[in-house]
């Protein structure tokens, strides 16, 4: 039956509801009931999604929503992502006023995502959008302080602006297709002028980049992540990104080939990867690097996305990989949670020394990020490098290739001084304090990443299913 289709999502928006409910009638010294209960309403969704659906229909609603293998795996992907969040934050956020709202909040932003991943038909697709941005700009903002304020703003308005150009995508394909769904575009487009086809395919385009934190739309991504709590800059570095990119494939699969698509993909994929790299060689805090870096790996996660319906390597890559990035970027803002005073790279040094168990999550987090083996971004590359191949892209893949050995220079920036080299301030640091719960989630997430790239057979097995194709 059709509504049995969005159990997973009913689970969560559930949780999102109680979690709110509940802080609103809890003390402040309680508020970690509103966790369990959004733990609680996570794992419930992740035991349903993961149980295979019985029948052959895998569409609900007269087909406006999928329920294929690309939509479990983003379930997956998005409900473990906001369950090490949660984790990870469990310090910073006990006890504080807006601990209950954060955990709504980081809920019904995950759900934008998973109904992003899934939708089928362009007005769920801006359903999905508004319901991911809504409460990604009041997590932002939560944190209370100048800069938060300005990110926050500056993320509203290029959610908003790029909101509206999305919502005129939408308006134009549909007006033009007399469809929405999209399995009636490619047949309905086909015909239609291809000056008009690629304005509304670039105005839709444009508002998943946003979402995804990719060129044009990045500029918000370094100040949200360097401004909001940690928790937050976890989630929005992470969770947006599995919603946007796979329903970017989803409709670029649907879209007839009148437009030169793996054209303009590749070319975002080549800005986002260059730029996100060059912009973050000159950085000095951790967590504005860390936001430079997804930018670039929006360029990579592109690679597959550029070359939908021209390689069958291309969905399970784009999945693959998405579940290495997942678990090392979390991997790494674990550990900046875990030393909140630790905010400068200089501030790292000898982190080895008296955090070696940080310091090697630190180390497989951002060597993994580059794409170092046994790491599973290694293998996520790899596959994403063969599918832009295979999809008649051997261009972005060498453009691909040399970004990733120019990363290498400023991961390293930090681990020198972490590991021991002098810092560039040729300051020292001390232990701290360190934060036991975001401690304990850097171990698990980096273990994570290492057994995505150990088992990435497997991995690809379980993505690798007759869908979109």
């Amino acid at each position: 039956m059709a509504p049995a289709v969005l159990l997973p999502e009913a689970a969560i928006l559930l949780g999102a509801v109680a979690a709110l409910l509940s802080g609103s009638f809890l003390p402040r010294r309680r508020q970690y009931v509103a966790r369990l209960i959004a733990v609680a309403a996570l794992a419930v969704a992740a035991g349903i999604a993961a149980v295979p659906a019985g029948g052959g229909d895998r569409l609900g609603f007269d087909g406006t929503y999928a329920a294929d293998t690309a939509t479990t795996a983003a379930r997956l992907l998005v409900i473990g992502s906001t369950l090490l969040v949660i984790w990870l934050g469990g310090d910073e956020l006990a006890g504080r006023a807006r601990e209950s709202e954060t955990y709504a909040l980081l809920l019904l932003s995950g759900l934008g995502a998973v109904v992003m991943a899934g939708a089928n038909d362009l007005l769920i697709l801006a359903v999905g959008y508004l319901l991911g941005s809504i409460p990604l700009y009041a997590l932002v903002g939560l944190e209370r302080s100048a800069a938060a304020a300005e990110a926050a703003l500056k993320t509203y308005l290029l959610g908003a602006l790029f909101g509206i150009t999305m919502l005129l995508g939408v308006s134009v394909l549909s007006g033009l297709a007399g469809a929405t769904a999209y399995s009636q575009l490619a047949t309905q487009l086909a015909a239609q002028p291809p000056a008009a086809l690629a304005t509304g395919g670039v105005a839709v385009v444009a508002g998943l980049m946003f979402k995804a934190g990719g060129v044009p739309a990045h500029f918000w991504v370094p100040d949200a992540a360097q401004a909001a709590s940690t928790t937050v800059a976890a989630f929005l570095t992470t969770v947006p990104k599995i919603g946007a990119l796979v329903a970017a494939y989803r409709l670029l699969d649907a879209l007839p080939p009148s437009v030169d698509w793996p054209l303009l993909m590749a070319l975002l994929a080549a800005a986002s990867m260059t730029l996100g790299n060059l912009a973050a060689f000159a950085q000095t805090d951790a967590r504005r690097l860390l936001g430079w870096s997804t930018v670039s790996q929006v360029g990579y996660l592109l690679l597959p996305v550029a070359v939908a319906g021209r390689s069958d390597l291309a969905l399970p890559a784009l999945l693959l990989y998405l579940a290495a990035y997942a678990a090392t970027n979390l991997a790494a803002f674990a550990v900046v949670a875990a030393l909140p005073e630790r905010r400068s790279l200089a501030s790292y040094e000898r982190l080895s020394s008296c955090r070696p168990w940080l310091a090697g999550a630190l180390l497989v987090s951002l060597l993994g990020l580059v794409g170092t083996p046994p790491a599973g971004v290694f293998v996520g590359k790899l596959t994403t490098f063969a599918a832009a191949w295979d999809g008649g892209l051997p261009w972005l893949t060498v453009v691909a290739a040399v970004n990733t050995v120019a990363s290498l220079f400023y991961y390293l920036r930090w681990l020198g001084p972490a590991f021991g080299m002098s810092s560039p301030s040729g300051a020292g640091a001390t232990s701290g304090a360190s934060r036991p719960y975001a401690e304990a989630a850097a171990l698990v997430a980096a273990a994570a990443a290492l057994l995505v790239g150990l088992g990435s057979g497997l991995v690809w097995a379980m993505v690798d299913a007759p869908l979109l194709r």
